[in-house]
């Protein structure tokens, strides 16, 4: 895996390749100063999340109530919102997300939550047939981890049979929404299957007990998930809180490279 400058520029060159004009700067973009806290806080030792300058949410249904204006000045830059899981499951709330990020402002995206027991490309027509290919929005994300405590789908496939799935599932979503979507994985699944080993593809690392430089040895990132129980004005209840890996440059330019 390449860095973030280098992911960059081969998106670049790969829009330039297939023919496709390379993506006009969007309206500059505008950071307020995080002000978040924690419900269970976490000392960290080295690099901590605080060091980060752009900072976003991740949500689903369990955040039932979300004042998105209060949320952008307390400093959510972006959101990711879940939309589907499995094949036949849909996110009550995803339209109601969708919507009120839209109308703050908030950059935003979707996620899939991925099941073992239904196939690659059932999975990824169900994703498309609830989120829209909309101008503006971040790319897709698929969200792969163990659902070993799922009464429904328990199963543990080996390595090569989780990439190759992946593979397919990332296909899919690439040649509908016409941009390679980002992975979500955590350290267990990581280190079981070989997920990033997948070429061509930036991730998102759950880690909120350590950077992801000593989690993930080796591993280039987009996007760290370092808690599952912070507090933001605007958000009832605990919220999911991730870093962007770059400065608020590389963040604009990011926007830039990456929004449909």
């Amino acid at each position: 895996m390449r860095g973030l400058a280098g992911c960059l520029c081969l998106v670049a060159i790969a829009l330039a390749a297939c023919g496709r004009p390379a993506p006009r700067p969007l309206a500059p973009v505008t950071l307020s100063a995080p002000g978040f806290g924690d419900s269970r806080p976490h000392e960290w030792d080295g690099r901590s999340p605080a060091s980060y300058a752009v900072h976003g949410i991740d949500l689903s249904r369990w955040q039932t109530e979300v004042d998105w204006r209060q949320a952008q000045a307390s400093g959510v830059s972006f959101a990711f919102i879940k939309a589907t899981e499995g094949g036949d499951v849909a996110d009550p709330r995803f339209k109601e997300h969708w919507n009120g990020a839209r109308r703050a402002g908030i950059p935003r995206g979707a996620y899939h939550y991925y099941y073992f027991c239904r196939t690659p490309e059932e999975q990824a027509r169900w994703f498309i047939a609830n989120v829209p290919r909309e101008q503006g929005a971040l790319p897709p994300v698929l969200d792969i981890e163990w659902t070993h405590t799922s009464r429904n789908c328990p199963r543990r496939p080996d390595g090569a049979q989780v990439r190759a799935a992946a593979r397919k599932f990332l296909t899919i979503l690439e040649r509908h929404y016409g941009q390679r979507p980002v992975v979500y994985t955590t350290v267990d699944f990581y280190r079981d299957t070989g997920i990033g080993d997948l070429g061509g593809t930036e991730f998102w690392l759950r880690s909120t007990a350590g950077h992801p430089s000593k989690v993930y040895p080796g591993q280039h990132w987009t996007f760290w998930q370092f808690t599952g129980t912070g507090l933001i004005s605007g958000i009832k209840g605990n919220v999911d809180i991730n870093a962007f890996a770059g400065s608020p440059a590389a963040w604009a330019a990011w926007l830039t490279a990456r929004r449909q």
